[in-house]
């Protein structure tokens, strides 16, 4: 996880109230760095931290960043898979895809997970007819799962997912 917000910072180490997860993101300030999103902090490895954790990615604010921390919810929602990996390019034929983050269910299923915070839907459209595409080439089963800021885009994203297998969430639903 490149970013992460105290409140994720403890579901996913489990460290209780905000007093506790207060006193160990200040235990811990040589190591990160910090930028308001909103009303929340998020944190971020620093040079210092990095070099603690041998992490050889550099990271700062990002315009993405909630992106980041809708991905980051999805994955806590889900459990924490231990086989989830971020940006994956996919490669079928001629046809190649990057999606945000990809995971493998109990049964072998790979997951592939798309986030839309500001993403225009023309975008989504041309990925959903490219995991179509997946499908009629490989006949292997997958699972496509889209994660989404917007109500209203959730029944749009179903109807442009039929005939694959899908599911689409909202930040709500995974909060």
């Amino acid at each position: 996880m490149d970013y992460l917000t105290q409140r994720q910072i403890q579901r996913i180490h489990n460290l209780g109230g905000e007093r506790n997860a207060n006193r160990i993101l200040w235990e811990a300030r040589d190591f990160l760095s910090n930028f308001r999103n909103g009303l929340e902090k998020v944190y971020y490895l620093n040079k210092l931290g990095r070099m603690r954790v041998d992490c050889e990615i550099a990271r700062s604010k990002s315009m993405n960043i909630d992106h980041f921390l809708l991905r980051n919810q999805l994955w806590i929602h889900l459990k924490m898979p231990y086989t989830w990996t971020n940006e994956v390019k996919i490669i079928v034929g001629d046809t190649s895809i990057i999606c945000d983050a990809k995971y493998i269910t109990s049964d072998k299923t790979p997951v592939f997970v798309e986030v839309d915070v500001a993403q225009p839907m023309v975008k989504n459209i041309k990925k959903i007819h490219k995991y179509k595409r997946f499908k009629d080439l490989t006949n292997q089963k997958f699972h496509v799962l889209w994660v989404t800021q917007l109500e209203s885009r959730r029944s749009k994203l179903k109807e442009l997912s039929n005939g694959l297998s899908s599911a689409v969430y909202t930040a709500n639903d995974i909060l």
